[in-house]
């Protein structure tokens, strides 16, 4: 039985799955729109909604805070590393403001279908306002849709 367990592990030792996350949440901001399985999509939604809360506090705490959850690239000029940190100033530049007035719900997930190869479930996750052309486009294949026709996009 699964009581007092809140969250899935994906087969994965944490420091992997926490990885996962942080890589999948970075690609999230920074592309507003990722394609994963369903499950991971559920899951991510967690730490990609905390996230953005944090952006629109918009303190030097929340920033701080979030940095320690998201992917940071970073190359060497001499002996110094310097990190680029182009996730979190478009979570705290453009993100936060874009959801200032939404209390919650900054992302959406829509099923695409299964995967080849495992039949795995598919999902498409986006930042809720970011991709509005998108989402009416996938409105606009559900209206058109016809049995006996493929559902993939």
């Amino acid at each position: 039985m699964r009581h007092q367990r809140k969250s899935r592990r994906f087969g994965r030792f944490t420091a992997h799955r926490l990885a996962m996350f942080r890589n999948m949440v970075t690609s999230l901001f920074l592309h507003e729109r990722i394609l994963t399985t369903l499950e991971k999509a559920k899951e991510l939604r967690r730490v990609a909604e905390k996230l953005i809360t944090l952006g629109k506090r918009g303190d030097i705490a929340a920033r701080r805070t979030a940095s320690k959850k998201l992917r940071t690239t970073g190359h060497k000029e001499g002996k110094k590393m310097l990190q680029e940190e182009t996730a979190l100033r478009k979570l705290f530049d453009t993100l936060g403001p874009r959801f200032e007035k939404r209390p919650g719900g900054y992302t959406r997930i829509i099923q695409t279908g299964r995967r080849l190869g495992d039949n795995a479930a598919m999902a498409k996750m986006l930042s809720s306002e970011g991709c509005q052309h998108l989402v009416m486009g996938l409105a606009n294949m559900q209206q058109n849709w016809q049995p006996g026709r493929c559902s993939y996009f």
